[in-house]
């Protein structure tokens, strides 16, 4: 049995095919093909708030490209997902008419608090110590999710525009900024010792980078220590000396600063990186439909 997850993001768009085994009642998956396609459809939506038509164009021929290959693994459920680049376009409820129509896609635009609860669903907080608190962050190209974990419970989330293509395209306003200090300063008053959780392409580039064991946090001063060495390279060195790819050499350092912002901002010494992700979450939320129906 195979599920598979798209997610269309505001710097990528990604299919992940997983194959889906029962043993005895526990239910997992195993990812077994991931692709990753940088279209930056955030460039349009946050500039101009449209779709341009080259970008549609290659989106649509993207999604249909997904579907054959769902075809073609013999994919028996799948769910699709657009985060804040289609959601802030004008035309992005015409293009999910037309993804339908040309590539036989259902195609979701999700809120900002979706995006996160679907994130949570992949249950990464069950590898956590419940007896710490946490604020689990993820940053993408157009917003960044917030929770705050106590107990293993989520107490508090909030979703903001904010994210590493809005900086790059100067689209981040100082509101927002100020917004989510407050919201940070409000939630974890009350908790001392608070851990991060980061998700997100770059914060797993950023885990590896840093050469960290697997499991191993991620210190605030290590990450600290990373993005004074990345930003010390240019783009283009960024790309050929580090090994970059060209999408991931520009965002990789917005992104570093949104999770040293908040990990000051909340006192976090230590964040974690479990490496899950939209798809992650979507694939999960496909198991518990098909199996809680059986």
């Amino acid at each position: 049995m195979r599920y598979a997850a798209i997610d269309i993001g505001s710097n990528a768009i990604r299919l992940l095919i997983a194959d889906i085994t029962d043993n005895d009642g526990i239910i997992s998956f195993k990812k077994n093909t991931l692709i990753r396609v940088p279209l930056r459809l955030g460039d349009n939506a946050f500039l101009d708030h449209f779709i341009s038509d080259k970008k549609s164009e290659e989106l649509i021929k993207s999604m249909v490209a997904f579907r054959n290959l769902m075809d073609v693994y013999k994919v028996t459920d799948y769910m699709a997902c657009a985060t804040s680049a289609l959601r802030e376009a004008e035309n992005g409820p015409e293009l999910v008419k037309q993804i339908k129509e040309l590539a036989n896609i259902e195609l979701e635009i999700i809120g900002g608090q979706r995006e996160a609860n679907i994130i949570y669903s992949s249950h990464f907080e069950q590898t956590l110590d419940r007896k710490k608190n946490y604020l689990y962050i993820d940053v993408g190209g157009g917003s960044t999710e917030l929770s705050v974990f106590s107990d293993g419970e989520m107490l508090a989330s909030k979703s903001f525009d904010l994210g590493t293509i809005r900086i790059l395209d100067n689209q981040d306003k100082d509101e927002t900024w100020e917004s989510l200090k407050e919201w940070i300063k409000v939630e974890t008053k009350n908790f001392r010792g608070i851990a991060g959780i980061g998700t997100g392409g770059n914060i797993n580039k950023l885990f590896k980078l840093s050469e960290e064991k697997d499991g191993a946090p991620l210190s605030y001063v290590k990450l600290k220590a990373l993005f004074a060495y990345l930003n010390s390279f240019s783009l283009k060195d960024r790309i050929n000396t580090l090994g970059l790819n060209q999408d991931r050499a520009d965002v990789i350092i917005p992104a570093c600063e949104i999770f040293l912002t908040i990990m000051k901002w909340a006192s976090i010494k230590h964040i974690f990186v479990p490496k899950v992700g939209l798809v992650d979450g979507i694939i999960q939320l496909l198991i518990e439909k098909n199996f809680d129906q059986k």
